[in-house]
């Protein structure tokens, strides 16, 4: 890992539970959020791709973060809160400048989202340059979920001295011993013990590779859901938000029989 960069561990993107009525769990919610921190995460990720961010409201959002206030979760340390907009009419300078100059004097870390599959608008390593110069003390790094290895080797190299997130668990290792600090993983709301030697020692775990690959054969966060429920017996873990849908009977069978095949596998 680089030096000036800080060590910044393993966060779960944390998986929204819904009632059936559409609401967000909040039981579940913290109840899940213990139990990613007892597992070894250092925080937890809200609202962002995995936990279905796109489809929670302003009321949600409240609503759950005052639940983990109350549960006594330490909202400085342990919460990522997601922030994230599909216009980029007047260009993506201008819209993160916005949101940055309204946190700046609040002492808030931001860190940048690269998810270009999202959001068809990639992050450029010039535009995360000016803002990191520009906002110096309020950008902390970036999250790049791009899948695109060359593009994270030159982000590596260029901004070593931000705190760089991984989002490909497949390449999460390496990336670690070339300097990232950590990633924030949707595959932590299952196997939260296996990811934590990748993101904190780079240390390979081929079982990680092939979960992902298995998950990637569906639409991600069901699959994960999916994954969630079958792991905690628990199957209000597979309600979706709209326009999102379960995976089919057929679909969850596969996917978790897939699973509990690589984990009888041995790690090395």
């Amino acid at each position: 890992m680089n030096a000036t960069a800080q060590r910044f561990g393993l966060s779960c993107a944390l998986s929204t539970p819904f009632l059936p009525d559409g609401n967000v769990d909040l039981p579940r919610l913290a109840a899940h959020v213990r139990s990613t921190l007892a597992a070894g995460c250092a925080s937890v990720t809200l609202c962002g791709t995995t936990g279905e961010g796109a489809s929670l409201g302003a009321g949600s959002r409240e609503r759950m973060l005052a639940a983990l206030r109350s549960d006594g979760v330490d909202m400085g340390r342990d919460v990522v809160f997601g922030i994230a907009a599909s216009s980029t009419d007047e260009g993506l300078q201008r819209w993160f400048a916005s949101v940055l100059e309204r946190i700046a004097d609040d002492g808030v870390h931001a860190i940048l989202y690269h998810i270009p599959s999202v959001t068809a608008v990639p992050l450029s390593l010039e535009l995360i340059g000016r803002l990191k110069e520009r906002f110096a003390g309020t950008v902390q790094g970036v999250k790049d979920s791009s899948g695109d290895w060359g593009y994270a080797r030159k982000l590596l190299a260029q901004h070593s001295e931000l705190t760089i997130l991984i989002g490909d668990e497949r390449r999460l290792a390496e990336a670690v011993r070339m300097g990232a600090s950590g990633a924030i993983s949707g595959l932590a709301n299952v196997v939260p013990e296996l990811m934590l030697p990748l993101a904190n020692e780079g240390r390979d775990d081929p079982r990680i590779s092939a979960l992902v690959e298995e998950v990637l054969k569906y639409s991600v966060m069901p699959a994960v859901k999916e994954l969630v429920a079958h792991r905690t017996s628990d199957p209000a873990w597979r309600a979706v938000a709209p326009p999102l849908s379960q995976l089919t009977r057929e679909e969850a069978r596969r996917l978790t029989d897939a699973f509990d095949s690589i984990m009888r596998r041995a790690p090395g």
